[in-house]
């Protein structure tokens, strides 16, 4: 019987990771690696551990200029995309509950953690159901489901309203012959 290889279950296919210098998404992004891929790291500050294995576009995902950069950069360097893990999550909000959150408060934390997921989405998702091939996977937190009121409420709304509009462009998609 043949055994199959996960040290090449992915070669040839290009993949991103968004937060893919530190935590969860580096972990992501070596197991990628380790599966074949071509990978893609994207994040504000580089790595602390250079791999020349790994590609890195240094970017700011919550500014609409940073994610137009990063798929510009994708798509002209590779032609397409077949893996798009949307791992960032970022919150600096105060305690306090809400009456401690401003406006700015609330605007950067849905522009990192429900914005810049939608906008590579728009940028990526085109090509890959023209292909009728690509992976999109959005990385959500507990916190869409049982938010820490005091500290964190803009970015658990930011990751419900994530968890929904993966449901929605899952919905969306399916029929056009593209899994998600």
């Amino acid at each position: 019987m043949e055994q199959f290889n996960f040290n090449n279950e992915l070669s040839g296919k290009i993949a991103l990771v968004t937060g893919g210098t530190k935590g969860a998404g580096k972990a992501i992004a070596e197991r990628l690696l380790q599966a074949g891929a071509t990978v893609i790291i994207s994040a504000r500050n580089p790595p602390e551990n250079e791999n020349s294995h790994l590609h890195f576009i240094p970017s700011d995902l919550s500014k609409a200029e940073g994610t137009q950069k990063v798929i510009n950069e994708v798509l002209s360097t590779y032609g397409q995309l077949d893996i798009l893990v949307n791992n960032l999550g970022s919150s600096s909000t105060p305690a306090g509950g809400f009456s401690a959150l401003t406006d700015e408060d609330w605007e950067s934390t849905l522009q990192a953690n429900l914005l810049a997921p939608i906008r590579l989405d728009r940028g990526f998702l085109p090509q890959m159901i023209d292909r009728k091939s690509g992976v999109i996977i959005h990385i959500a937190s507990i916190q869409g489901k049982l938010p820490l009121y005091d500290s964190t409420l803009p970015y658990a709304a930011a990751k419900a309203g994530l968890r929904n509009y993966s449901k929605s462009l899952s919905n969306e998609v399916t029929p056009k012959g593209f899994g998600y």
